[in-house]
């Protein structure tokens, strides 16, 4: 019987296969120097940020999450950095020098958020930040539309313009405490970066080739003790995710009214079922025959 009891199984859905191939930053490189660095030593990591080249860099963060609803958030384990020929990973740093660099893009997905939880967590500042879902909004109006802050997945981005598939899966809610990180959790934090730098490149171009082209002030910020300003301005100057050349689109229609429920109507006291035949109310408990005559309570 053991056919027929596989049959009362319900059927589980499979996975939808990904539309695109998966990205790697193994085989998207630009130079086949690229080289990916792991490092938990502060003085090697000082050593690494030194020589990095001062161009734009890809950006993100991870910390260990949390299971158990209103704990406190874990501070930032990692810090993820990608350019043209490194990527680093580094979990125990003092980054400061080069995350305060004016002339150093950091591009990102989520970058606002990700700015004030690492002043908040380490007390760093962070300058010259590019949130890279503005950015598309910005050079690609015609295809995203929609309110202009809301969030755009780095996973959408890379899929539209690289036509790759950047899958998360449990390694993004895995322990980014640990010691030593796993090959896994190594390679999906050298993705995030990577193809961040990757997607700005893309974005900037269709930048360049705007008349005008759209104002960094649209897409780009300091957050300096973890408050966001215009990079442009040497005043403290808020910044707040704006456009006014942005075409949102038309509004979502509105939603229909919810019609009442045809199975049970109340009229004048009396409840109907559907059929239209009356229904008696249900008897109320804990009343005795004394108290008949007693009112209602408003």
């Amino acid at each position: 019987m053991a056919s027929s009891a596989a049959q009362t199984q319900p059927d589980r859905k499979k996975p939808e296969e990904p539309l695109w191939p998966t990205y790697s930053w193994r085989t998207h490189v630009q130079s086949a120097d690229t080289r990916l660095l792991y490092i938990t030593n502060v003085d090697q990591a000082n050593a690494a940020v030194e020589d990095l080249s001062r161009g734009p860099m890809g950006f993100d963060l991870e910390w260990r999450p949390n299971y158990v609803k209103g704990q406190v958030e874990n501070p930032v384990a990692l810090v993820q950095l990608a350019n043209e020929n490194t990527i680093l990973l580094i979990q125990i740093s003092q980054m400061t020098p080069l995350l305060e660099d004016p002339s150093v893009v950091k591009a990102g997905v989520g970058i606002q958020g990700d700015s004030r939880k690492l002043y908040n967590d380490w007390g760093i500042s962070m300058r010259n930040c590019v949130d890279l879902s503005l950015l598309a909004r910005s050079v690609d109006n015609a295809r995203w539309k929609g309110r202009y802050a809301n969030p755009i997945g780095l996973a959408r981005l890379v899929e539209t313009y690289e036509q790759l598939s950047l899958p998360k899966g449990k390694v993004q809610r895995s322990n980014w405490e640990a010691a030593p990180l796993s090959p896994m959790q190594q390679d999906y934090a050298a993705n995030d970066a990577h193809s961040g730098l990757i997607v700005f490149e893309r974005l900037s171009a269709m930048a360049q080739a705007m008349s005008p082209a759209p104002k960094r002030a649209y897409f780009s910020f300091d957050a300096i003790n973890g408050t966001l300003l215009h990079t442009s301005s040497a005043a403290r100057v808020p910044w707040m995710a704006a456009n006014p050349e942005y075409d949102p689109g038309p509004p979502p229609p509105p939603r229909p009214p919810r019609e009442p429920r045809a199975e049970f109507l109340v009229s004048n006291g009396a409840s109907y079922g559907g059929d239209g035949q009356s229904v008696r109310p249900p008897r109320q408990r804990g009343r005795g025959a004394g108290s008949a005559g007693r009112g209602t309570r408003r």
